[in-house]
């Protein structure tokens, strides 16, 4: 199976915003943000984005603003990731959030959380900061963490997973902060797992 990558770009508020694109329109959709260190680009790099393509998904890796390719730009965080769902007709995406992102990824499933079909916490930074407000909210979760990550601890896995009733997690031995480049195929396998039982 020949996969497509297509490196795009749309515009908010005349700000580029540089995003990766795979698999088919109409398929269920996955939104990848990334952390402080990498990029877009990182979930093409270690097969994420081929992965999803072949198990019939639309993956969508963005550029957050600031980073990579793409500009930075005035709009609030959770109005960022809003508006790219509407640019980009995401219906109910599993949103998967890795270690900075959170500051993104966080308030939008507060706000926005009706808005998902899942969200996979890779170590997000700010759950302590959130807690409150994530307290009872419902969308169906996959905390997954490196067992020896040094910047997010794993107690706060404990303590997303103790927040929301819907989230599970999953721990990679041996991984660090950014587990899925050390645990790539480990990470996969429980991702796709995670995917699917969000789909029936």
């Amino acid at each position: 199976m020949d996969i497509k990558i297509n490196s795009k770009f749309l515009e908010l508020e005349n700000v580029r915003i540089h995003y990766l694109e795979t698999g088919q329109k109409n398929s269920a959709s996955v939104l990848l943000l990334h952390g402080a260190s990498f990029t877009a680009q990182t979930w093409e790099e270690i097969g994420t984005l081929e992965l999803l393509t072949t198990g019939g998904y639309r993956a969508v890796a963005v550029d957050i603003p600031g980073y990579g390719r793409s500009q930075r730009i005035s709009v609030s965080r959770f109005g960022f990731l809003r508006e790219i769902l509407n640019n980009l007709n995401l219906n109910f995406p599993i949103l998967i959030s890795p270690s900075m992102s959170g500051a993104y990824s966080l308030p939008f499933v507060i706000n926005y959380g009706d808005r998902l079909g899942g969200f996979v916490a890779v170590s997000p930074v700010g759950i302590e900061r959130f807690q409150n407000e994530l307290k009872g909210i419902q969308l169906p979760t996959l905390a997954i963490w490196g067992s020896n990550d040094r910047i997010v601890p794993v107690t706060q896995a404990d303590l997303l997973v103790k927040l929301m009733p819907n989230a599970q997690k999953v721990i990679l031995t041996d991984a660090g902060h950014a587990c899925y480049m050390k645990k790539t195929e480990e990470f996969h396998k429980h991702l796709i797992k995670f995917l699917e039982s969000c789909r029936s």
